[in-house]
């Protein structure tokens, strides 16, 4: 059984628009389900720790026709998160970082969350990503200073899929500091989309490929547990 620290934002609000966002509630549930499914164990960290501000359009009927992930947050599953600061990052075999509008307000200048990355990285564990959630992985530099990206096969969510109401609220546009520094790539015409850029850093490109890279990133741990690669 691996140990995955999944990453969600603590949330942002914008009271002069009237904007609320956080996490995304898919792009949790959907990969933890396969996460789990396959016997690996799935712990929650955020920026501030206890329960993390999700956004509210995730688990509208527009985005959560069924209610799945509705009924998923509301049962308490993810009320309550580490503080990143106090997260032990070598005592997991990989981290997944969670979308929504909120990684890119508190998630993606955050120096302790950029040291997590790393040492899971260093320590041959898997970095994933699913969205939004790669904007950490944009600004995390490795030891040496290089960018952890640099020159990898990458994707995230696209410019021509922000909102036109929210866009103009981000403070950067993730599609297009990835292809300052990676291979961005947004899988035109495919339903899901998630590309390794390596054999340890995997990202997604959208809610609707949150169960893709769930289920990616859990074929690979297993592989892992057999197969571990070399310290």
């Amino acid at each position: 059984m691996a140990k995955v620290l999944a990453i969600l934002s603590s949330g942002y609000t914008n009271e002069e628009h009237n904007y609320v966002t956080g996490w995304w509630a898919e792009e949790l549930f959907a990969p933890l389900e396969e996460l789990e499914k396959a016997g690996h164990a799935v712990e929650l960290a955020s920026i501030k720790g206890g329960k993390a501000v999700v956004d509210p359009l995730s688990l509208s009927e527009a985005y959560d026709p069924e209610g799945k992930y509705k009924k998923l947050y509301e049962s308490g599953l993810a009320d309550k998160t580490t503080p990143v600061v106090d997260v032990k990052a070598s005592d997991y075999d990989a981290i997944m970082i969670v979308g929504g509008h909120g990684a890119m307000f508190d998630l993606a200048h955050d120096s302790d969350l950029h040291a997590v990355i790393n040492i899971v990285h260093e320590t041959n564990g898997i970095v994933s990503a699913v969205c939004h959630g790669p904007a950490p992985l944009v600004f995390t530099k490795t030891k040496e200073g290089q960018p952890l990206l640099q020159g990898l096969k990458i994707t995230g969510y696209p410019n021509d899929m922000e909102p036109e109401e929210v866009e103009s609220l981000l403070p950067f546009s993730l599609e297009d500091e990835m292809k300052k520094i990676g291979q961005y790539d947004k899988g035109d015409g495919q339903d899901e989309f998630i590309l390794w850029g390596s054999d340890r850093i995997l990202t997604g490109r959208d809610p609707g490929s949150s169960e893709a890279l769930g289920r990616a990133l859990a074929e690979k741990l297993t592989e892992l547990e057999t197969h571990p690669l070399e310290k």
